[in-house]
């Protein structure tokens, strides 16, 4: 009985290592270690007892556990492979049929196509999340991104992956001890610890308060998953595989996505950025309505960061959380006008910027989506919520024009950004501030990426916009397509810088159709490795609109302090070879 039951372990792992050279995984065949070997439980106990009796066995078993959760068998990465593919390859292949099915079917019956579409989305939505749940790591991290874009991916996928932005569950805490024990004192640093603020696809953070001897402030405690590192490194070759068959054009993105998201391993660097990121805001004009943590660098280590604790809440909860209030504490009732209002905005196709509704019509709406659910109210009662509401609008489109200001300042005037904004690391503070969280994809740019930068973002932002100079500003900053198409480079431009405006206005209602259109037309095969990032992050910062109701064109925002970095650095064309493409920073003036 014993060998029957160990067959669909070996085949298991057969199948592993027969699938491994497909996804270019090595495999090697050392033996599990003892690491990984089940103990008795009677051991198990054993130890526990003794440890209990004797705090340096204590700390002796605390580190092996450490070491035991941070290592990685041989086999892993092939058997995640096999598990990944094992689930997700069946939902490729449907959508694959179903679109080489509309082909030769159906090709004029586009309610048809909708309806099945949808049918898709809503079927295969809570299977990608039950994946991202079993997996974990790198796939977190790409469900939080597109859970952040309402018009990005289709809408059941994104209200399935809301849940990834920071309520991934928890390690043990346990576990967490032992890290903790491992890089600290625990007991000489910490006067409580305990609360769960939230988990994500690298580290969770804990509620602590510090001994006197260190300030006794409340503080946030950042602590690194183990093998959490190993884990993205081999899961980007599993989803380098999935572009491969399902998502052509995003090697460039999930190139700069990798070089940038494997340098989040280390806290010590996370708290210098954070330190620096704080610094620069401090000392500009956003100081009193902007706030970043300060780290208390002296108790970081590579995989726990401790800085001060910000009270507040997400931003997105924060709307949320208001509108329930308008609404008589109906949660239920808020959630669905504002995914109303989302879906709205996706799937609208007249969203230029001369797009304006009037009150009445405005005011019409809303008075309809509080019909839903307040018929025995009275015209008074009616109005005074609406009124409400329109309050309620206006200051959280307040608070995401500051934060698209503040950002706008960190790119184009300090050349230091957070490169990784989503809905989970912006918060409204009780003392009527934002907070910005969570440094660990900071990114730098130097000064004559920064006003190349600048240059694009200055075309794009006015408000007749001249083809020409906004593709030779792409040109400048190392933007090459095939064929130096105009026209398909300005509409490139305002995708990544701007909005997706003019691809839903041509018929492209996500950003992927309208990509894979352009690329249709003429290909960009050069992408500049500092415009990924700052094209992701105004990409997030569309998303957060969308949750907060609003069509944005990011580049109307950051005109102003891009139009400040030229003024004040000048107009350095000499630092481009011939108008192309970026001298090497050794040739060019890169201070500042």
């Amino acid at each position: 009985m014993g060998r029957i039951r160990r067959r669909p372990l070996r085949r298991l792992l057969g199948l592993a290592v027969s699938a491994a050279p497909l996804f270019g995984l090595a495999v090697s065949a050392a033996p599990p270690t003892s690491a990984h070997r089940r103990r008795p439980a009677l051991v198990r106990g054993l130890q526990t007892a003794l440890a209990d009796a004797s705090p340096a066995l204590a700390s002796s078993r605390k580190r092996s556990l450490v070491e035991r959760e941070s290592s990685v068998h041989p086999l892993l990465p092939a058997i995640r492979a096999a598990k990944f593919w094992r689930r997700v390859g069946p939902i490729v292949a449907h959508y694959k049929l179903t679109e080489a099915w509309f082909k030769v079917a159906h090709r004029g019956d586009a309610e048809r196509r909708r309806v099945t579409w949808e049918r898709l989305h809503k079927m295969h939505a809570p299977e990608g999340l039950d994946v991202i749940l079993e997996l974990r790591g790198l796939f977190v991290k790409i469900g939080q991104l597109m859970s952040s874009r309402a018009d990005f991916i289709p809408r059941p996928y994104v209200d399935a992956f809301s849940s990834l932005q920071d309520t991934v569950p928890p390690n043990d805490q346990e576990i967490i001890d032992a890290i903790l024990r491992e890089s600290l004192d625990f007991d000489d640093v910490f006067d409580s610890f305990g609360e769960v603020l939230g988990s994500a696809s690298i580290g969770q953070v804990h509620k602590a308060k510090l001994t006197p001897k260190f300030g006794g402030d409340t503080v946030a405690v950042k602590v690194m998953h183990p093998g959490a590192e190993i884990r993205f490194w081999n899961d980007f070759q599993i989803f380098r595989s999935l572009c491969r068959v399902a998502l052509p054009g995003w090697d460039p993105i999930l190139k700069e996505l990798e070089q940038q998201m494997m340098t989040e391993f280390d806290y010590v660097i996370e708290a210098r950025n954070l330190q620096a990121a704080r610094a620069n805001i401090l000392k500009s004009p956003f100081a009193n309505r902007v706030k970043i943590p300060e780290p208390k660098i002296e108790l970081c280590s590579p995989s726990v960061l401790v800085m001060e604790y910000l009270d507040g809440k997400k931003l997105a909860d924060d709307v949320e959380d208001k509108l329930a209030s308008i609404l008589d504490g109906d949660k239920a009732m808020a959630r669905k006008v504002l995914m109303a209002k989302q879906r709205a905005l996706f799937e609208s196709k007249d969203v230029g910027r001369e797009q304006k509704k009037s009150k009445t019509s405005f005011y019409k709406e809303l008075s309809g989506l509080l019909g839903e659910g307040s018929d025995n109210l009275t015209l008074a009662g009616k109005t005074s919520k609406i009124f409400k509401l329109m309050a309620m609008t206006r200051d959280a489109r307040g608070k995401l024009s500051l934060l698209l200001d503040a950002t706008g300042h960190q790119i184009f005037v300090d050349g230091l950004y957070n490169g990784d904004v989503h809905p989970g690391n912006v918060l409204v503070l009780k003392c009527g501030r934002l907070g910005l969280i969570d440094y660990g994809q900071t990114r730098r740019l130097e000064k004559h990426d920064r006003l190349a930068l600048a240059r694009v973002v200055v075309e794009l932002g006015k408000r007749n916009v001249d083809v020409g100079k906004v593709s030779a500003a792409m040109r400048n900053f190392g933007f090459q397509s095939r064929d130096s198409n105009d026209v398909n480079t300005a509409k490139f431009a305002a995708l990544y810088f701007d909005s997706d405006a003019e691809g839903k206005k041509e018929g492209f209602p996500t950003p992927q159709r309208w990509l894979n259109h352009l690329n249709s037309v003429d290909p960009m095969i050069v992408v500049p490795d500092p415009a990924v990032f700052v094209a992701r992050t105004s990409f997030f910062f569309r998303g957060l609109g969308a949750l907060l109701q609003q069509q944005l064109h990011t580049s109307e925002s950051w005109r102003s302090p891009a139009q400040r970095s030229l003024c004040a650095e000048g107009d350095y064309q000499g630092l481009y070879n011939l108008g192309l493409t970026p001298l090497p920073v050794d040739d060019a003036d890169t201070s500042g």
